[in-house]
């Protein structure tokens, strides 16, 4: 029998919405995100303070460095179509590519060792980017960080100023932060070089949140950081642990910074 055309168009759509249907509920590979928590690595944690140094004089510091994070769903939560739209116009938030917030895959106990694993090298290598760029022999002084339960590298820049402000300032008797509230993120290597993070544009909204209105960013991720750029806060780029501390130096002076 040979079904009329609207008949036959009817029949042919039922296996289509089938598959729009699957397809909207089906998991798909991004994770949402937003601003996630900030602290002061000139301050204390659990009652200890974030920086402790060993074998060198240190001096009283005012103003803050706020490290900043992203919180986001797990590797494991499964995000569907109509959730991401949900979520896609909504500036507070941000889909990303799962990779891009969990490159290492695995599991999620595996994701969270992996990233306290990243973080710590992070510590690592920022109190070796700090003594070296003082000019401190790291045989002679010791520098313990107190922030292993925040998973990540993104801290590294953030770790590694605090650790020039503990121990010299702004290298004339100051504080490097210049009493202000100063947050940022950013990798930091051995020899001080700063790199991309991802997840800027939600940092600084959290940074804002929290008080800061300097916000220090991977030279690479200005458009980002732009993007969602929160009332009051100024955009400092930089690309190295020496080029950050001058930027701080050049603002406690009023003279020109660089800008995004």
């Amino acid at each position: 029998m040979r079904l009329p055309r609207f008949a036959a168009l009817a029949v042919c759509a039922v296996p289509v919405l089938g598959l729009l249907a699957v397809a909207a509920f089906a998991p798909l590979p991004f994770v949402i995100a937003q601003p996630g928590l900030t602290a002061d690595v000139l301050g204390a944690r659990d009652g200890k303070p974030v920086i402790s140094v060993t074998g060198a004089p240190t001096r009283e510091t005012r103003g803050q460095l706020r490290m900043t994070t992203i919180q986001a769903t797990g590797p494991s939560t499964t995000v569907n179509l109509p959730e991401l739209v949900g979520h896609w116009f909504d500036t507070s938030r941000s889909v990303m590519p799962k990779e891009a917030v969990y490159p290492s895959g695995g599991s999620d106990e595996e994701i969270e060792e992996h990233n306290l694993e990243e973080m710590e090298k992070s510590q690592s290598t920022a109190a070796q980017a700090a003594l070296g760029y003082l000019h401190k022999d790291p045989k002679a002084v010791k520098v313990d960080l107190n922030l292993a339960d925040v998973g990540g590298p993104s801290a590294g820049l953030l770790f590694s100023l605090g650790i020039v402000d503990k121990l010299d300032g702004d290298g004339s008797g100051g504080d490097l932060t210049g009493g202000r509230s100063i947050a940022g993120t950013g990798t930091i290597g051995a020899d001080g070089t700063v790199g991309p993070v991802g997840g800027v544009a939600l940092k600084t909204q959290a940074a804002r949140r929290d008080g800061a209105s300097v916000f220090l960013v991977p030279k690479a991720e200005c458009a980002d950081a732009r993007t969602e750029l929160p009332e009051g806060l100024r955009l400092v780029p930089v690309t190295s642990l020496s080029g950050a501390v001058d930027a701080l130096r050049a603002l406690n002076r009023g003279e020109p910074v660089p800008a995004c």
